[in-house]
């Protein structure tokens, strides 16, 4: 992998060769990964072009934790949608009694999960969960709206051998509020600044409509609709596959679900709509190194300029 590969076998030929060249560190656990030091310096440059690309903008600037409580993950119907990928925090709350047990069925090798309870946290699924009810506590949207800039690992639970299907992973989003107009002109400026930015990292990409993995016959309906209306768009890059590239930005318009589930609204009683985009940053990162090499100092100058100045 000291060059860019034309084409990768599979993922898991993928994950073998960056764990070969030691950019990912094997935990035991798929989709759990260490990361190289060499690894986050292009989660950093990618986050300084993206920040380049926004600094007129004047977002407010809110990191959360990877954990929100659970009941705001509850009421914001994550776990009607997507139980699949939805984890909860558990810690052991016994006495000594309990605790002895719990060490002895560790010693003997059974299963000590029953010994703990579900606690108040839930894992952030995507950055921008944790982020609606702390705007509606606020007050009114202000005339204007509000345009916010957050960062988070979040969690979804897809174990998996492709390298770009991780289950915790860090997501840069920006997450305009306002009315409908607004927000749709948001998510239009960010469609073209993505393919953009892409494009100057010397990365092939395509733009098309896509929806979320909503969850049984259900979500096949929802997800149907999500498409229909043209409410998730995601840029594609092949990195583990050519055939099936990898989303690793979505640009999503989510009409007034959130304003009307949190109580959002304008100071005349109007619903805000909101709108987000979300990079994905270790996708990017594996793009990156499928595309120019594991060797970051033999990559294109032009694209080092981009992340790096």
């Amino acid at each position: 992998m000291n060059a860019p590969a034309k084409l990768v076998q599979s993922p898991e030929a993928f994950l073998t060769a960056l764990f070969d060249e030691s950019i990912l560190i094997k935990t035991g656990v798929d989709g759990l990964y260490g990361r190289a030091g060499v690894f986050e310096e292009v989660i950093d440059g990618i986050e300084n072009a993206v920040t380049k690309m926004a600094a007129g903008d004047q977002a407010t600037r809110i990191h959360f934790p990877p954990g929100m409580p659970r009941k705001n993950l509850e009421k914001a119907g994550y776990l009607k949608s997507f139980p699949q990928l939805a984890g909860c925090v558990h810690s052991f709350m016994g006495d000594n009694t309990d605790h002895a047990k719990l060490v002895g069925m560790i010693e003997r090798g059974e299963d000590w999960t029953e010994m703990q309870d579900a606690t108040e946290v839930a894992l952030t699924p995507a950055a921008c969960y944790p982020l609606y009810p702390t705007v509606a506590a606020a007050g009114p949207v202000p005339e204007g709206g509000r345009l916010f800039d957050l960062k988070s690992y979040c969690f979804r639970h897809e174990p998996s051998k492709d390298p770009a299907r991780m289950q915790l992973f860090r997501m840069r989003e920006f997450v305009r509020i306002g009315t409908a107009d607004e927000v749709t002109s948001f998510r239009a400026t960010w469609l073209e600044r993505g393919e953009k930015l892409i494009a100057s990292l010397g990365l092939p990409c395509v733009i098309d409509v896509a929806n979320d993995p909503f969850f049984g016959r259900t979500g096949r309906v929802l997800a149907s609709s999500q498409r229909d209306q043209g409410l998730k768009f995601e840029l594609l890059i092949p990195v583990t596959s050519d055939e099936n590239p990898t989303a690793c930005l979505s640009f999503n318009y989510h009409q007034n679900h959130f304003g009307s589930l949190w109580g959002m609204h304008f100071a005349g009683g109007e619903v805000a709509h909101s709108a987000c985009v979300g990079f994905g940053l270790e996708r990017t990162a594996l793009a990156l190194f499928r595309h120019h090499g594991t060797k970051v100092e033999a990559w294109p100058a032009d694209v080092r300029r981009v992340l790096w100045g």
